[in-house]
């Protein structure tokens, strides 16, 4: 952790009545104004919609810039009261143990696959392959149910995003089908 006592005694310690100043929350806030400074800025570029849209595209990046612009005031100003986040205990996980780095390659063998298939197969085949598979390699053995969550899911999303959005997302070889 960077936090840092303002005023500590000969052997190191804090003194009484100090306060603690984390200077990477400061970072953290500067980094929070930047992104939400350049999103807005870049919506200032996007030209208009349809007349018909009662919600034109640069709607949300004004809201998504504005948002991070608040949040990196309300961490400054939280971190110059001494404001100082509480170490994570890592209670759904064993700190003391290496990273399973097998899994994470698993995981992105899985990903990349459905990279590599969506074109051909469609969405709402390497998303179900995409669900099962990572289910399988984070420790599930109930396959069925694995694989019959990931159809519901992608093929929900398939028609959230072309029926509700009116954005086309790959049919694969369920063109027409879908």
């Amino acid at each position: 952790m960077s936090a840092i006592h303002e005023s500590t005694t000969d052997e190191g310690t804090p003194r009484a009545g100090t306060r603690l100043v984390d200077r990477a929350q400061y970072g953290l806030a500067a980094f929070l104004g930047i992104v939400g400074a350049y999103v807005v800025y870049d919506a200032t570029t996007l030209s208009d919609g349809f007349a018909d849209q009662p919600v034109q595209p640069y709607a949300f990046p004004y809201a998504i810039g504005g948002i991070l612009l608040v949040l990196a005031v309300m961490l400054a100003n939280a971190t110059a009261r001494g404001d100082v986040p509480q170490a994570e205990e890592g209670e759904d996980i064993d700190l003391t143990q290496p990273s399973d780095w097998a899994t994470v390659a698993k995981l992105a063998v899985v990903f990349l696959a459905n990279i590599l298939l969506i074109d051909w197969l469609g969405w709402a085949i390497t998303g179900a392959i995409l669900f099962a598979g990572t289910a399988y390699v984070l420790g599930s053995r109930t396959v069925i149910r694995d694989v019959a969550v990931g159809v519901a899911l992608s093929v929900g999303t398939w028609y959230g995003f072309y029926s509700g959005l009116g954005l086309a997302i790959p049919a694969g070889i369920l063109d027409g089908v879908l």
